[in-house]
């Protein structure tokens, strides 16, 4: 497996990948933004280890432009510990964050638990396609799809485990404790309030496109479920 390493600091760049090469991973390095895009669109990527404060495109710029087109897993390092970074990365997609400074072992321990994650929730070859319907919304677990009425909407992966979870229990009432250990693993040691910037950003795709029939319903003080809407 491959990981992209962006950060303008050649000294985080290099302890990354020795780390990363010592654990089997084979590695790319870029400097700045611009530089990340480019590896990214030119090498098969599995996971992008990408700095938040770098010169021209920062961190947050090149997780957007990835997340209109790709899913990869996103592990943000950002300089500061503010509430501020982190729920912005999350807010626009990342998967999990560190923060500097931070140990090389640690971040390894990230890389490794979202990869796990990743291959525990992909399909198993040959398996037959499970469709899902509520509403004007179809999801299909095996190919990994969302469409509302017809026209496809672009999830996230972690958006994507939420919203199929949600419609395989509908009505069912699941708390952020329960979310986190389910989608994103017991070990999981990043700030609970993930589950909500993943719901608030997932409601606001399904919203966008036009989703009718369903919603995403908040219990306060408990969790979240899938309510369905009668015409």
């Amino acid at each position: 497996m491959k990981i992209l390493i962006a950060d303008d600091n050649a000294a985080i760049c290099d302890i990354l990948q020795t780390f990363a090469e010592a654990a089997g991973y084979e590695t790319v390095i870029a400097r700045n933004g611009e530089e990340a895009l480019q590896c990214f669109d030119r090498e098969h990527i599995d996971l992008l280890l990408l700095d938040v404060m770098m010169p021209g495109t920062d961190g947050f710029t090149v997780c957007r432009k990835i997340r209109e087109y790709s899913d990869v897993p996103i592990i943000m390092i950002t300089a500061r510990g503010e509430d501020y970074d982190r729920i912005m990365g999350l807010e626009i997609g990342a998967d999990d964050y560190v923060v500097k400074p931070f140990s090389a072992p640690e971040v390894m321990a990230r890389v490794k638990a979202v990869l796990r994650r990743l291959r525990s929730s992909s399909p198993r070859d040959g398996r037959e396609s499970t469709r899902r319907v509520a509403g004007n919304l179809s999801l299909d677990e095996t190919d990994g799809t969302v469409s509302v009425a017809d026209q496809f909407v672009a999830l996230t992966r972690k958006e994507f485990d939420i919203l199929c979870l949600l419609i395989e229990h509908p009505g069912q009432l699941f708390s952020r404790d329960h979310l986190l250990d389910v989608l994103w693993g017991y070990d999981y040691t990043g700030d609970t309030r993930t589950v909500d910037t993943h719901i608030r950003r997932l409601r606001a795709k399904l919203d966008h496109a036009g989703w009718q029939g369903g919603a995403i319903g908040t219990v306060w003080g408990k969790g979240y479920r899938l309510e369905r809407k009668e015409d």
